[in-house]
């Protein structure tokens, strides 16, 4: 069975805990988009682990991690990755497989991303890790993936200075490469749980775009960056939290940047440890987005969510969620494609009342307190997927679910 988790919001939802928790019953993982830029947070027992380029599933032992061809991989980050995991116990030879059509990262990528962002009119606000710039090569079909290292023509195209900066890593990357479309085949009808990096909001085409990231980051990019076709996904997840966060620029049409919405703002972010894993930046913090959500789980054709951090409004009085928007003095019900009209939204916003009882205490769904579960069912019907799904801490065994993933639709 073949299993895709994505974000539902714009990243940072707890997807790589769900992709760790999952890979237990799983025998391969892929990572199907993204670079360097991503970011997860893994905690087991007492030992946390950040993971950027490598597959979440890295940590679960005997799971072979597959970077996939819809990924920029960055060597020296990969590597370094791995001489950290290495460090924390985690025995990863012979189980890291890299797609021999993954696109590299070179070492200018860097300054050229950071200084396209700062002569933007509106700047994105890159991590500047260089892959937007490699996701372009890509497209201008001036890349260079992991197979051309072995063509002679390509490789002495390059300049002296990236020959010698990509020596050191040849023979490592010559080990891990496969063929990945022959390398699915050969493995086709085991339990392969396919990663998602960023979030669907910021998916290149489905996104606040320019506000996104440059891979493809909904569903249907696992079929792309993982060497399958569409018909062979048997079910798609979508993470999302009981708020709303985004890093960098771009519109946040729930954003809580006025008034008393600040210190809530501030209160979640700091119960949440809302600071990105790749940059150490404060996310922003807005209200849960109930519009954009509905449009997340239909542009993934979402057959279940899962939903976390619902725990931080334990003890809380009231939450707020919003259900529609106001543009103009006009109320609308859907995810606006312009910038513009995004930016001037004005949220509606719902009040629920809080609950007696902690959903942090909850494993299973009786557990959950009845406000809570009311919470939960008006999100379901109003974006018409339900919820499979519940993280209420960062630990592994602070997650249940309602329906067995593994189990087709």
């Amino acid at each position: 069975m073949n299993l895709v988790v994505v974000g539902a919001q714009w990243g940072d939802e707890g997807k790589g805990k769900m992709v760790d928790y999952f890979s237990e019953n799983a025998e391969f993982v892929v990572r199907f988009s993204g670079g360097a830029n991503a970011g997860h947070t893994i905690k087991v027992d007492d030992k946390t682990f950040a993971l950027h380029l490598i597959p979440a599933g890295i940590i679960s032992p005997g799971k072979t991690v597959i970077l996939g061809n819809g990924m920029v991989i960055d060597p020296a980050s990969m590597f370094e990755e791995l001489a950290g995991l290495s460090a924390q116990g985690i025995e990863w030879e012979g189980r890291v497989v890299v797609s021999d059509r993954a696109h590299l990262v070179l070492p200018g990528y860097k300054s050229e991303d950071r200084s396209i962002d700062e002569h933007r009119a509106r700047p994105i606000g890159t991590t500047g890790r260089g892959i937007g710039v490699a996701y372009g090569k890509k497209a201008f079909r001036d890349g260079i993936r992991v197979a051309d290292l072995w063509d002679p023509v390509i490789w002495n195209a390059l300049s002296p200075s990236d020959r010698e900066w990509l020596e050191p890593y040849k023979d490592r990357l010559g080990i891990m490469k496969v063929n990945l479309a022959a390398y699915m085949m050969a493995n086709q009808g085991k339990h392969m749980l396919f990663e998602g990096a960023q979030g669907a909001l910021l998916d290149v085409d489905h996104g606040t775009y320019p506000y996104v990231s440059s891979g493809i980051s909904t569903a249907s990019g696992a079929a792309v960056g993982a060497a399958l076709g569409p018909r062979k996904i048997h079910k798609c997840l979508g993470v999302f939290k009981a708020y709303q966060t985004r890093v960098g620029n771009g519109p946040f049409p729930t954003e809580m940047s006025r008034g008393d919405d600040v210190n809530l703002a501030d209160t979640l972010r700091e119960l949440g440890h809302e600071y990105g894993v790749t940059t150490g930046r404060p996310r922003r913090i807005g209200y849960l987005d109930l519009v954009a959500l509905k449009y997340a789980g239909w542009v993934n054709s979402l057959d279940g969510f899962i939903l976390s951090h619902m725990n931080l409004y334990d003890g809380f009085e009231s939450l707020g969620v919003c259900t529609e928007y106001e543009i103009d003095g006009e109320r609308i019900d859907h995810f606006p494609s312009n910038i513009a009209e995004l930016e001037r939204v004005k949220p509606v916003i719902q009040t629920f009342a809080g609950w007696e009882g902690k959903v942090a205490d909850a494993r299973s769904w009786d557990e959950i307190p009845v406000g809570a579960q009311k919470f939960v069912e008006f999100i379901e019907k109003f974006t018409g997927v339900p919820v499979h799904g519940y993280s209420v801490g960062p630990l592994r065994d602070e997650t249940f679910m309602k329906e067995d993933p593994w189990t087709q639709s």
